[in-house]
């Protein structure tokens, strides 16, 4: 069995959307507990690490320094009103927003670093705000910050790895992600999505453009099918990218839970067993060095047992 690092931050429950928004405080309250309930099945293969915040220098490497602007200035105006403001009619940011953004941006990256450098065989980063709708100037969808592209940049342009994959099973497309790694050959980005769905994108002929043509692969599939066939297409992708001969020296993976059947936004109808097939397909491509950052999962309940049971499966325990 693996060892599996847990990266968090209790900034990340600073963020505060109120409780009427679906992406509130108590999504990490329901990972939180349906971990402590697992603990017996981890025990001696999990670390908790209380990740770094990430510097601006970091940031700058996926989003431009307006955006970074935007959204601490409206963290601090939120501050100073003591009432959230709305970057759009689904983004909400509160007083505690900035640091919570920078704090799961940050957890990601030290994930990489532990997991390229041997400290960890795995690593789930239990943070919010979710991050891979973010685009380089514009948070949209719930997201502030692109966690997963600034530790997908992080570890190619410090030699962590030379190619990486960003396996997006988010019932959303990823288009912030998608948007970033467009251009660039480096880091492959497959999404499995709802489609029709927000936000519109992720049809399956982007591919990416110029150095990076070809190393975007999108696979929109319909709410409501047998759960099977969502992990086989998700799994026929993975085997896609190989024949493209993308061979990933790490994955990362936007772990959203709210492809799971209870999921209040979403579609599809995965459960706990079906994350555990995903997580295992991920796991034998990447040779292990997988670092999963959780995105979207908008019932606690559902989104703890799922991820859990995907945590689970990094650390190597099964059922």
């Amino acid at each position: 069995m693996a060892d599996l690092g847990f990266y968090h931050h209790d900034a990340c429950s600073g963020h505060d959307t109120g409780w009427r928004h679906p992406e509130h405080q108590g999504r990490l309250r329901g990972l939180m507990k349906a971990l402590e309930g697992a603990m017996l099945d981890l025990q001696g293969h999990f670390t908790p690490v209380e990740g770094r915040p990430a510097p601006r220098q970091l940031l700058e490497r996926v989003h431009d320094a307006a955006h970074l602007d935007a959204v601490r200035d409206a963290a601090e105006r939120a501050e100073e009103a003591g009432s959230p403001v709305n970057l759009d009619p689904d983004t909400v940011v509160s007083g505690g927003s900035w640091d919570a953004a920078r704090a799961a941006a940050g957890c990601a990256v030290d994930a990489v670093e532990a997991v390229a450098g041997g400290a960890h065989g795995t690593a789930f980063c239990g943070v919010r705000p979710p991050g891979h709708h973010a685009t380089p100037d514009r948070a949209m969808g719930f997201c502030l910050l692109n966690h997963v592209a600034v530790a997908a940049r992080h570890a190619v342009e410090e030699g962590l790895a030379e190619r990486v994959l960003v396996a997006d099973w988010d019932v959303h497309h990823g288009n912030g992600t998608q948007e970033i790694f467009w251009r660039d050959p480096a880091v492959f980005y497959f999404s499995l999505h709802q489609s029709p769905f927000y936000p519109g994108t992720g049809a399956e002929d982007e591919r990416g453009e110029g150095p990076g043509e070809g190393t975007t692969l999108n696979r929109p599939m319909s709410a409501g099918l047998e759960p099977e066939r969502y992990v086989e297409v998700f799994a026929e992708g993975l085997g896609r990218i190989a024949e493209l001969g993308f061979e990933p020296e790490l994955v990362l993976v936007s772990a959203g839970f709210d492809g799971c059947a209870d999921d209040p936004l979403g579609g599809f109808t995965l459960e706990e067993e079906h994350y555990r097939e995903m997580t295992r397909a991920v796991m034998e491509m990447a040779d292990g060095a997988v670092v999963s950052v959780m995105e979207g999962g908008y019932d606690p309940d559902a989104l703890g047992r799922c991820a859990v049971a995907h945590m689970k499966e990094l650390a190597g325990s099964r059922p």
